[in-house]
């Protein structure tokens, strides 16, 4: 394992300015969200906002990624690169979106519901992100990481889901995959000791059938085995005592889609 790299105070005031930026950035993709847009405009949208706001997309050229943002479609879990095919009625699209300004990284994702969804698919998304909420409120001095992947595994298995375990939540900084990894399932009391000062970013990644996933063709989507639909939430946090503070926000996104929802 690498070293931890702790953070100042001056520099997670930074690192907050990075992950708002994604928050408002995600919003911006939130009002285009409908069926028959494709995810390479959501992309296109994304970037000319970013770079608007003194920023540069974080995700374009790292491991040779071609995109500003991941989009994965329905039983894509993650890493998905946008495409021009039409999203449909039903489908749900991860989006995950990278900043990078100030010389530190911000990372964030939200999965959108395209038109009207099973009701099954719904609960699939509250779930993940009750599965964040929960992993979230681990994340303060004196916990482990076991006990934030705890939080998680026990909370999806408990709703009958599959936790993905092949890809983690990790540190964020001038990186933006830093030390310590951050599983989504783990045993309470055990891992790493959080202190003050780290900061990650923590992504449950939940699918609705089994926990197994594989590469696609493309040879970037991470895909369900079994083709049923996975949803991808995810936040920044830094550690702090008594409680976490969460650097991104969803908070702009939700004021889209309820603004959206009364139209």
């Amino acid at each position: 394992m690498g070293k931890i790299i702790y953070k100042t105070n001056e520099e997670i005031e930074l690192l907050k300015l990075s992950s708002l930026l994604v928050g408002k950035t995600l919003a911006e993709v939130a009002k285009l969200i409908k069926p028959g847009v494709t995810s390479l405009q959501l992309d296109k949208v994304a970037e000319e906002f970013i770079r608007d706001n003194g920023a540069v997309p974080g995700f374009l050229g790292m491991y040779d990624f071609p995109n500003t943002l991941c989009t994965s479609v329905n039983d894509a879990v993650v890493h998905g690169i946008p495409n021009d095919l039409p999203l449909q009625d039903g489908d749900i699209i991860s989006v995950d979106c990278g900043t990078l300004m100030n010389g530190f990284y911000g990372d964030a994702a939200y999965t959108f519901e395209v038109g009207e969804v099973r009701p099954e698919i719904t609960k699939l998304l509250d779930v993940t992100k009750e599965c964040l909420r929960r992993a979230i409120e681990q994340a303060v001095v004196g916990k482990r990481i076991g006990d934030i992947g705890h939080a998680v595994q026990s909370y999806a298995e408990e709703n009958g889901y599959g936790v993905v375990r092949e890809l983690v939540g990790h540190g964020l900084g001038r990186d933006l995959h830093e030390e310590p990894q951050v599983p989504n399932y783990g045993k309470r009391g055990t891992g790493l000791q959080l202190k003050e000062g780290m900061v990650i970013a923590i992504e449950p990644m939940i699918n609705m059938g089994t926990r197994n996933v594989k590469e696609s063709s493309d040879g970037s989507t991470i895909i369900t085995v079994d083709g049923l639909p996975s949803a991808h939430f995810e936040h920044d946090v830094a550690i702090r005592k008594g409680k976490a503070e969460v650097l991104s926000t969803h908070e702009f996104v939700e004021e889209v889609l309820r603004n959206k929802n009364l139209n």
